[in-house]
């Protein structure tokens, strides 16, 4: 048999991908681990009581704006990369803006406020344990996008893991904002971002051994 008669033997039985195949999968996980990661919220730690009354606030919505923008970066990256023929993506720095943003206005915070005033802030109520829970909060969510990467093939690894585990901090970090009470803008490029960070770099570290295909 020649090489080509082979070819198209195998290619015979071969079945179109669904045009949004990867954006179904990849949100089926995210949405399933965020599910997870709203119930352990709900169940160990509980929402704000305020949350009403915090919602018609400014801090509240720059706390979700900076992960929200961060997280939708970030899932837009993971898309891109769950493809085995993702390229190298030079629009990957657009994710330093939300930090610009958010460091700006933690400067602005600092100039208005006394400098007695500034551990309060930076430290505000939480930290000690804020990072921690929002890396920890990430897990099911990045669960559900090593799920979604199954059925995928990234070829880029460690960056696709990167991205993941940013995206998964991200989120983690967004549903964890309807629990933390914390309304500095100092506080929150601190140690939420201190939180995302981990969520990444774990997801830098795993993303080798389990998104191999």
């Amino acid at each position: 048999m020649q090489t080509e008669d082979l070819i198209r033997a195998l290619a015979s039985d071969a079945r179109p991908v669904p045009r949004h195949a990867v954006e179904c999968r990849v949100g089926i996980g995210l949405a399933s681990g965020g599910i997870v990661t709203l119930a352990a919220i709900a169940a160990a730690l509980g929402f704000r009581p305020d949350l009403g009354v915090a919602m018609q606030a400014f801090p509240f919505w720059m706390k979700w704006a900076y992960t929200l923008s961060l997280g939708i970066g970030a899932i837009a990256a993971t898309l891109h990369l769950a493809r085995p023929d993702a390229a190298r993506a030079p629009w990957l720095w657009l994710l330093a803006l939300p930090f610009g943003l958010l460091l700006a206005a933690a400067v602005s915070e600092l100039i208005r406020t006394p400098v007695d005033g500034w551990q309060r802030l930076w430290l505000g109520h939480s930290w000690t344990r804020c990072s921690m829970l929002v890396a920890s909060l990430s897990v099911p969510l990045f669960v559900g996008l090593l799920w979604a990467f199954r059925r995928l093939a990234p070829t880029r690894l460690r960056l696709a893991g990167a991205m993941a585990g940013l995206a998964s901090g991200a989120c983690s970090a967004t549903l964890y904002g309807l629990h933390c009470p914390e309304a500095s803008a100092t506080f929150v490029l601190t140690w939420y971002t201190l939180g995302m960070v981990l969520a990444t770099l774990s997801g830098a570290l795993i993303g080798p051994r389990f998104l191999r295909w």
